[in-house]
């Protein structure tokens, strides 16, 4: 199979397409002709050699989601056969035009989508539901604030929260992300460039700020994100691209009862990922497949132009997510 390789750690010219083995299924697995896959900022790090792919995944093939046809099914597989269309999240691997994954992790791709947008779907809505409703316990009626709001993870937890009933705050650098996260159901925007988000959410929640913040960044939003939150709020690091070292100051937290967390999907057990598939399946999957919700898929660049997507990714300029098609 075609599959883009990180030859060794460093920048984008690393990653190199070439021949290389077919993965072999287990009696429980589905071999998937690869039709798309995406981005995420955790192939970025695996390819700088700071993030290692977990046990049992590829550990020179980044890729962590994917979507194609069902070749072969193992003797175990229920409910799952050749040709069936299919989607989901991996461990790593997805950068190839072929993917082993165990049958329960494959989901059916809706009717009238097409590689394309199921490929952008699984990181992200994962993600961001993780986040939101597993880690944050959102309620109807809360206020939420999603960093990043034009990221692929952050116009599927603006999505998630607005149809959940909250009021959502919103931060990105450009005035066209936030107007393109307005549509997705922001209620108010913020240029981090140019305005103080915890100034902004006290003023338009007078003093009292919100119940969920959804982070990003870590180390230099910390103060700010918790003067942003009310009391009994929930703060939920996602990422970490500012870095993950802070000083605290612990009464902070005892004062408004604050809750901090941290959620990350890559490293889990095949048991956690298929309990958070099934959350997907049932609670965000009817939704997308109704279309009163979607991926936001920004570009899309071939395999063969991997390394070119990655220096797009880089330059943070993408709206939603950036999408690999495999022919």
């Amino acid at each position: 199979m075609r599959a883009a390789v990180i030859t060794e750690p460093g920048g984008p010219e690393v990653l190199k397409v070439m021949e290389v083995d077919d993965p072999v299924p287990g009696p429980e697995d589905v071999l998937v002709d690869v039709k798309a896959t995406a981005l995420n900022r955790a192939d970025m790090l695996q390819r700088q050699g700071g993030y290692p792919a977990p046990p049992g995944s590829p550990s020179d093939i980044p890729g962590l989601e994917f979507a194609g046809v069902v070749l072969e099914a193992g003797e175990r597989v229920i409910g799952m056969a050749k040709g069936d269309r299919v989607f989901g999240l991996l461990g790593g691997g997805g950068y190839a035009s072929r993917t082993v994954t165990h049958h329960r992790m494959a989901i059916p791709i809706p009717d009238g989508w097409d590689f394309v947008q199921a490929a952008a779907t699984p990181e992200v809505y994962f993600t961001a539901y993780d986040a939101l409703f597993n880690r944050g316990n959102l309620q109807m009626g809360e206020k939420v604030l999603v960093h990043a709001a034009g990221s692929g993870v952050g116009t599927a937890a603006v999505q998630l929260a607005h149809h959940a009933g909250a009021f959502v705050f919103g931060t990105a650098g450009t005035a066209g992300k936030l107007a393109g996260a307005a549509k997705l159901g922001m209620d108010v925007g913020i240029n981090y460039h140019d305005q103080d988000f915890a100034a902004v959410v006290k003023e338009h929640t007078a003093g009292a700020g919100v119940d969920v913040l959804i982070d990003f960044i870590g180390g230099p939003y910390w103060d700010q994100n918790i003067a942003s939150l009310a009391v009994l709020g929930r703060l939920v690091e996602v990422g970490l691209m500012g870095g993950s070292r802070v000083e605290v100051d612990l009464g902070q937290l005892m004062a408004k009862r604050l809750q901090v967390t941290g959620t990350g999907l890559r490293g889990r057990s095949i048991e956690e990922k298929l309990a958070v598939t099934a959350q997907f399946k049932r609670h965000v999957l009817p939704h997308l497949a109704s279309g009163s919700m979607k991926p936001v898929v920004d570009r899309t660049f071939p395999l063969e132009e991997v390394a070119d997507a990655h220096r797009y990714m880089e330059t943070n300029a993408n709206f939603g997510k950036i999408v690999l098609t495999i022919d």
